[in-house]
């Protein structure tokens, strides 16, 4: 198990906005995290990757993966948009930042395998005509491929994607699920990914967690598994 929330309660202020809550998350599966706007879904991603700390239960974050290697995670936030005009990066230095995040020295010089990784990642995401480009002047759903690209190149173990799709048309979206469901089924990764696009995925999907509202208040967990595999039909999900 790469990570999971036992009977975990957190809010902000006085006022629980997650309560009793209770996920795993295993190697090699596909997960979405669903329910209505303000249902406390980005709080969740970030109290799995211990962002947050819960008020009560317990928080655990495998520090190794299934080959007893540390733990990579990628995580691509909301608000990718929020980049402003002004932001000095080009697109390559952006894609590659996330690989000296994984050497012990920052100033030494990336292999021209992690090159090679970086340049893939963007082929991957249809950003590479953009490589040579400022950050600042792109539009929001470029910004939010470039930043899916860096956690493609990173190579994690768990990516945490917290609304990935935006900006993103239908056929571009398609591809991106298919792209995330490749990187499970050929590479052992995992995927945790909030979605409100689930009727375009369900046949992806190996689980789902619903994050429903408790009768006194705050959100409560609710796992369905989809136990047909990875290509359930639609009707099993709701």
């Amino acid at each position: 198990m790469l990570a999971s929330l036992q009977d975990v309660t957190f809010g902000y202020g006085d006022v629980p906005c997650l309560e009793k809550a209770n996920i795993e998350v295993h190697s090699g599966e596909l997960i979405a995290v669903t329910g209505p706007n303000g249902a406390s879904k980005s709080t969740l991603l970030k109290l799995a990757m211990q962002l947050l700390h819960p008020w009560e239960g317990k928080v655990t974050l495998s520090p190794t993966n299934t080959a007893g290697n540390k733990l990579v995670v990628a995580y691509v936030p909301q608000q990718i948009a929020a980049f402003n005009s002004g932001f000095p990066s080009q697109v390559t230095e952006f894609v590659r930042s996330g690989l000296h995040t994984q050497s012990s020295n920052w100033l030494r010089r990336l292999t021209p395998q992690a090159k090679q990784a970086a340049d893939e990642a963007m082929q991957s995401m249809g950003v590479w005509e953009l490589r040579n480009r400022r950050i600042g002047e792109l539009s929001g759903g470029q910004k939010q491929r470039i930043c899916i690209a860096r956690a493609l190149a990173m190579s994690p173990d768990l990516f945490i994607l917290d609304e990935p799709t935006t900006g993103m048309d239908k056929e571009s979206r398609k591809s991106f699920y298919t792209l995330m469901r490749e990187q499970i089924d050929r590479h052992g990764k995992t995927v945790l990914i909030v979605t409100h696009n689930l009727s375009e995925m369900n046949d992806m999907l190996d689980r789902m967690i619903t994050l429903e509202r408790r009768e006194e208040g705050g959100w409560k967990c609710c796992t369905t598994t989809l136990c047909s595999g990875h290509f359930a039909p639609a009707e099993s999900l709701h």
